[in-house]
């Protein structure tokens, strides 16, 4: 996934919609200049910002982020690390799948790094799974302590975040929706 994936997915959700970048800022709570400089490749979104804008479109992360590098025989495609400027470290394992209603992904987190997340769309269940390392994920207020092959499952329709140790780390990040989220090709 590059910036340009960014952008022209961004661009092209917006004119599905049928939104001018000012409907599109007042849905999403981003600003029409971020906006029109993300679409414009003039402007590298955080995190934050892309999760803003798929909670206002009612998409899954994937729909922005996702592109498949090369397609694999099956039907999975082979996705690119994103490393959002000093923040996590993204790879879509899974993008999302309307049947499940979910998308996974690897998220890595360097030693003392921290992030934290916005309530995503109501009704959405994250699951997180460590691989490697040592973490806290903010629950409900409180951070919870896990290491390798400890889990954990929050409602993500709330403030919430990781952060690694000494250590940092790496894990599975699974995001279920309650509720269909709008397939691009139905804005």
């Amino acid at each position: 996934m590059s910036e340009q994936t960014i952008t022209v997915n961004l661009r092209e959700i917006r004119a599905e919609s049928g939104l001018s970048l000012s409907k599109a800022a007042a849905l999403t709570g981003v600003s029409k200049a971020m906006l029109g400089q993300i679409e414009r490749g003039e402007s590298s979104p955080t995190i934050a910002t892309l999760w803003k804008i798929a909670k206002g479109f009612h998409l899954p992360l994937t729909a922005l982020i996702g592109e498949p590098i090369r397609e694999s025989s099956s039907a999975d495609g082979i996705f690119e690390t994103v490393q959002f400027p000093g923040s996590i470290s993204v790879k879509i394992v899974f993008p999302y799948d309307a049947d499940l209603r979910a998308e996974t992904f690897h998220v890595s987190l360097q030693a003392g790094q921290s992030h934290q997340s916005q309530p995503h769309d109501h009704g959405v269940t994250e699951e997180v799974f460590v691989l490697t390392g040592e973490m806290e994920v903010l629950r409900d207020g409180d951070w919870v302590s896990l290491s390798a092959g400890q889990g954990l499952r929050f409602a993500a329709d709330q403030p919430h975040g990781y952060r690694s140790a000494r250590t940092g780390a790496a894990f599975l990040n699974m995001h279920h929706y309650r509720h269909a989220v709008l397939a691009r090709q139905n804005l």
